[in-house]
């Protein structure tokens, strides 16, 4: 069988054939583009895979230079929290330290949206009293939250005797939460281990590893999140309260175990913080909130009163507590109007015997 032939012109060898091929006259003329009737396209979504496979942060534009992954070098394990591990880390360029927060797993994508969207919000929190949160990672599939380093550490395990050092540190956490809570932010796992200090005696609420963004309108935040041992009752028992939980509330109870746990130095309840889930449960939910010990001062009992109400209704809220005889008293200039406050305030419970 004799092989196909090519046709005459194109079988031709180098540029010669390559010419022959060429026809000028088929080109075709572009369309001319009216710029009056062009429309922007949208960016297309950024990929998350992009973003872990390259450890870059999430362009996050606040007015500050950007922190770029690769920048930061761990320098040693600060402890383990709520979802994830902490680092302490230092930016090379500039020698500044941070915290670096590596939160624990794998998630799915509608998972890590949602965390990345909270980040993104909590990237906006700027007050004296709350941990700052500098930006974001996603890297090698793990997310990755820049934090505020605070050298003092957690206030977990501190005895805080001294009314008055109580006092500063109450009020600094308080104008954190009203912070917060007017922002519809409800923190959800306030303790001990959760409250920072630094050197200067800055005290700041950090970890919002398991924090929740609330609207007004948004149903109530019922999911079982935090640590058992600092929850309202109300939240470990969802039959107490008619099943309503108020996260707000729920923030103000953790708060006064935690003030009255620094001045007692132990667990106020009866029972370990580290008990088991029932022993808990039955502590918390099924006994009288606990008080204040007889040799504190009126103002230090009746302040703890307030937070630890068994009707989250009767708590007071964060800014009330803020105008509260015991957090105002180092505030000498006001003595009187603490005085006419203090005549309004009904007595604190009886002491159990």
């Amino acid at each position: 069988m004799r092989p196909v032939q090519p046709p005459p012109g194109v079988g031709g060898s180098g540029k010669r054939g390559l010419k022959a091929r060429r026809r000028q006259d088929l080109t075709l003329p572009l369309p001319q583009r009216n710029l009056s009737l062009a429309v922007p396209l949208p960016l297309p979504p950024s990929s998350s895979n992009s973003s872990a496979n390259s450890g870059s942060s999430s362009n996050h534009s606040n007015g500050c230079n950007t922190i770029h992954f690769s920048e930061l070098e761990r320098a040693n394990h600060i402890g383990s929290g709520s979802g994830g591990t902490v680092y302490k880390v230092i930016h090379r360029p500039t020698g500044r330290l941070y915290a670096l927060k590596v939160i624990y797993g794998t998630h799915e994508d509608s998972v890590r949206l949602q965390i990345c969207r909270e980040i993104e919000i909590l990237r906006d929190v700027n007050n004296p009293n709350v941990v700052k949160c500098h930006d974001m990672f996603d890297h090698n599939g793990e997310i990755q939250v820049l934090l505020e380093f605070m050298d003092g550490g957690s206030l977990e395990g501190k005895h805080i005797p001294r009314e008055s050092d109580l006092a500063d540190h109450a009020r600094q956490i308080l104008s954190g939460l009203v912070y917060l809570h007017r922002r519809h932010i409800v923190h959800r796992d306030i303790k001990p281990s959760n409250l920072l200090i630094d050197s200067q005696n800055h005290v700041k609420i950090a970890d919002f590893g398991v924090g929740r963004i609330l609207a007004q309108t948004m149903d109530p935040c019922n999911s079982a999140v935090g640590t058992i041992a600092y929850m309202s009752p109300e939240r470990i028992n969802t039959d107490l309260n008619h099943g309503q939980y108020d996260g707000y509330a729920g923030d103000i109870w953790s708060f006064g175990v935690s003030i009255l746990e620094f001045y007692m130095g132990k667990f106020p309840f009866a029972v370990g913080r580290q008990g088991d889930w029932a022993t808990l449960m039955c502590a918390i939910c099924m006994s009288q909130p606990p008080e204040a010990p007889p040799t504190a001062s009126r103002e230090f009992r009746h302040f703890i009163a307030c937070c630890l109400q068994r009707e989250p209704g009767r708590r007071w809220t964060a800014s009330q507590l803020l105008t509260h005889p015991f957090v105002m008293q180092r505030n000498h200039t006001q003595s009187q109007v603490h005085q006419n406050l203090h005549q309004l305030l009904p007595p604190p419970r009886p002491l159990s015997s």
